[in-house]
C-alpha cells in the first residue's frame, strides 16, 4: 500500500470496534486510476450511496471522497483506489447504537495501469458456492468470505462461482457475459453476487446501440454453447475468455461491437 486516509486522516491503524472488522457492517469500492484520474467515478459513487442507503446509514459525500482521493493520488498516472465505508465503531452485538458515525477509509496501492493488450484469460468453475440473499444481492459489501475461499482453488486466472441451485453468477472478482447465437447475455444478479460497474456500463451501451442483452439464470452447460466467453471488471476491464478448464478448450469469439464501445469508455472518469 502506497497510503491511506481514514476520515480524513493520514494513518493505518482503525478501532478494534469497528463494525466493519467486527461484522463486515459496511461497503466498498475498487477504483482502477488511469492517468491520475479514477475511472468511472460517478458510476462507483453511484452504487456506493445506493449501497448505504440499503443498508441504512449515511452516505459519505461524494465530494469531500473525490478530494480526498485526489489528496491520494497526488501526480502518480496509475495506481489502484480502494475506499471502504463502514456503518462505525460500536461495543459488542449486532444491534447497532443510536450514535454510531460512519467511517471512510481511502487506501492507494501500486498498479502499472490496463494492458494494451491482455489477450484471453483463463477460466474455471469454481467448487465454492454463493450462498443466496435476496435482501442486498448486488451491494459490495464487506462480506466476501465465498469469494476469498473460492480464490484459494487456483493460482492464475479468474474463477466462475455457481450459485447453491447451479447457476452461473459471477467471477470471484468479475461479472460474466456469454456470446450466444450472437446475442450477449449475463447472470441476473437478484439473489447474490455484486452488480459490478464496468457490466452496469456495458448494459448501457447495449440499450444505446440498441442491441439486446438478456438478463437471466445462465447454467454452467451454457459455457458450451458459447461463440465467446467474457469477464469485466474495474481494473481488468473487459476481457475474453481464452479457455475455460473442464468446459472447453479454447473459445471461438474475442470481440462484440457492444463490448468493444464499452472498452472504449472504460478508464475514464
Amino acid at each position: 500500500m502506497i497510503a491511506s486516509l481514514i476520515n480524513g486522516e493520514e494513518r493505518d491503524d482503525l478501532s478494534i470496534l469497528d463494525r466493519g472488522l467486527q461484522f463486515g457492517d459496511g461497503l466498498f469500492e475498487t477504483i482502477a486510476i488511469v492517468g491520475g484520474e479514477p475511472a468511472l467515478w460517478q458510476r462507483h459513487m453511484e452504487r456506493l450511496q445506493e449501497g448505504c442507503r440499503q443498508l441504512a446509514f449515511e452516505p459519505p459525500d461524494p465530494g469531500l471522497l473525490l478530494k480526498e482521493a485526489t489528496r491520494l493520488i497526488g501526480r502518480r498516472q496509475s495506481a489502484i483506489l480502494k475506499i471502504l465505508v463502514t456503518r462505525g465503531a460500536s461495543e459488542r452485538g449486532y444491534r447497532v447504537p443510536e450514535d454510531t458515525r460512519p467511517t471512510r477509509i481511502l487506501e492507494l496501492f501500486e498498479w502499472e495501469g490496463p494492458e494494451e493488450d491482455a489477450g484471453g484469460i483463463d477460466l474455471r468453475l469454481c467448487r465454492q458456492r454463493l450462498g443466496q440473499q435476496p435482501g442486498y444481492a448486488g451491494l459490495k459489501h464487506l462480506n466476501r468470505l465465498e469469494q476469498v475461499l473460492a480464490r484459494s482453488e487456483f493460482d492464475q486466472g479468474e474463477g466462475l462461482m455457481l450459485d447453491t441451485e447451479g447457476c452461473l453468477v459471477a467471477g470471484t472478482a468479475s461479472n460474466l457475459f456469454l456470446l450466444i447465437q450472437g446475442r450477449l447475455h449475463t447472470p441476473i444478479i437478484d439473489r447474490c453476487g455484486v452488480a459490478g460497474v464496468v457490466r452496469a456500463l456495458v448494459l448501457d451501451v447495449a440499450r444505446e446501440m440498441r442491441q439486446p442483452v438478456t438478463v437471466r439464470r445462465i447454467l454452467p452447460d451454457e459455457l458450451e454453447q458459447a461463440e465467446g466467453v467474457f469477464v469485466t471488471s474495474s481494473l481488468l476491464g473487459i476481457v475474453a475468455a481464452s479457455s475455460i478448464e473442464g468446459v472447453r478448450k479454447q473459445v471461438q469469439v474475442s470481440h462484440h461491437p457492444v463490448l468493444e464501445a464499452a472498452a472504449g469508455r472504460l478508464f475514464r472518469a
